[in-house]
């Protein structure tokens, strides 16, 4: 936006330019066209549009990993994305600390890896969290010790395999994860010029709050380039049938184990009785041979059952539903 004149500052230009003191050619040209230097070393072969497109993929990427990883923490966990920058890889990894959590994923079918940096005050937060702590970081970094490592590569592979459904719309990828380095010399994949598309996640867990950078190189993306843009993204976002969605989700439902029990009845013993317990013994129970028995699926009473036989095992025949609230 340019600069407003004050009513005194513009009276003074029209006496000047009445008086011939200024003329009209001496008035900056507005229009005049912002020239940008153009580093030819470091060509730009990531566009905004290029950078926008894996915003929303992370983005997408964000809320995944905050409602997941909330389950294995216990805690709340907020994930924004901050940036998305390209840089030299060099850059990249000069900017890197040590020790360092630097997990190498290898981006099935797209050739190369990409790379997972989490900030340690992050990584030793979210160790103290899995050991039943309170998810406080140290006061200063170290050294991780083997176990945990261990927690860590548990947490940087469940955050890799959340990474399937965000690229889904432009690439159906298969990612592995290599391993795990805690020096950034160790790590140089590719050469120290190429560029690579860095985009930075703001992760709070708790009160602690740290970046995620997650490093993606030309190399790599190179195939799929076309790919990356709000037009073809929003393109090939197709509407799910909602009648294809309820058949997806009762067929899930019905491969997931459930314990069914029937209780027969209870009894109330002395812990003296319980532990002379031996076979052939007689334990009366709360109900009679003919009465119908409770049947629990999981922990809620659902039917009402008979007890008998089939086929030379115990068996139950169901006589009633116990609908909700009843």
């Amino acid at each position: 936006m340019g600069e407003v004149l004050s009513q005194s500052e513009i009276d003074s230009l029209l006496a000047q330019l009445s008086a011939g003191e200024l003329e009209v050619d001496e008035t900056p040209d507005s229009k005049e066209k912002q020239v940008k230097n153009y580093d030819f070393k470091r060509p730009a072969k990531f566009s905004k549009e290029h950078l926008r497109t894996l915003e929303i993929i992370y983005e997408h990427y964000g809320r995944l990993v905050s409602t997941n990883l909330a389950v294995y923490l216990r805690k709340n966990i907020q994930i924004t994305v901050a940036s998305s920058e390209t840089f030299t890889f060099s850059e990249f990894s000069n900017a890197l600390s040590n020790p360092v959590i630097l997990g190498i994923i290898n981006f099935n079918p797209l050739p190369g890896n990409i790379l997972i940096d989490l900030s340690c005050n992050l990584g030793f937060a979210m160790i103290d969290r899995m050991l039943g702590g309170q998810g406080i970081p140290l006061d200063k970094n170290r050294e991780f010790s083997e176990i945990e490592m261990s927690i860590i590569e548990k947490l940087m592979v469940i955050c890799m395999q959340m990474m399937r459904e965000p690229w889904k719309t432009v690439v159906d990828i298969s990612p592995v994860m290599e391993r795990i380095e805690t020096n950034s010399q160790f790590a140089q994949m590719i050469a120290p010029s190429d560029m690579v598309a860095i985009v930075t996640l703001n992760i709070k867990v708790g009160d602690v709050e740290g970046l995620m950078n997650i490093c993606l190189p030309f190399f790599t993306l190179e195939d799929i380039i076309d790919k990356l843009n709000t037009k073809f993204w929003y393109s090939t976002m197709q509407e799910k049938n909602t009648e294809d969605y309820e058949i997806y989700i009762e067929s899930m439902i019905r491969r997931v184990n459930i314990p069914v029990k029937a209780v027969l009845g209870k009894s109330n013993i002395l812990v003296n009785d319980f532990v002379n317990l031996q076979p052939g013994d007689i334990i009366r129970l709360d109900k009679n041979v003919d009465s119908e028995l409770n049947i629990y699926v999981g922990n809620l009473k659902k039917f009402t059952a008979l007890p008998g036989s089939s086929k030379d095992k115990y068996a139950v025949r169901v006589t009633s539903v116990i609908r909700e609230g009843e």
